[in-house]
Formats: C-alpha cells, structure tokens, sequence
C-alpha cells in the first residue's frame, strides 16, 4: 500500500507519520524505484508492536473483581 493508503487506513497524517519515523516506530518501507510503499505484512507488525491491553479488561475466567 502507498504511504496515503497507510496513513488512511490508520487515520494518522502524513505529518505523524514522519515523527514515527524519525522516532524509529514507523513500519517498515519498501523502496521501488521512486516509490514508497508498506506491506500488508509490516502494517500488520507495526500494528501488533503498537497495541496495548486495557487495564482491567482482560482477566482471568473464575476470577471476579468487585
């Protein structure tokens, strides 16, 4: 997918994009020629690396908390 297909898809700018990739947290790229594209499979990592559980959401069955 093209950088605007990515940052669509994730509902980010381009603008923020570029901060992840100076931070070093955007997804991988793939160069061909003069054109930039993510895969489907680094988007997919770069969503794993990026998602958090929420607190108190998932817990163990039989367990209740009042």
């Amino acid at each position: 997918m093209t950088i605007e297909e990515f940052c669509e898809s994730h509902r980010i700018s381009r603008g923020f994009l570029n901060v992840l990739k100076q931070r070093g947290e955007a997804p991988d790229f793939i160069k061909i020629g003069r054109r930039v594209l993510i895969s489907s499979e680094a988007a997919q990592a770069w969503r794993n690396r990026h998602t958090v559980r929420a607190a108190g959401v998932l817990r163990e069955e039989g367990s209740r908390h009042v």
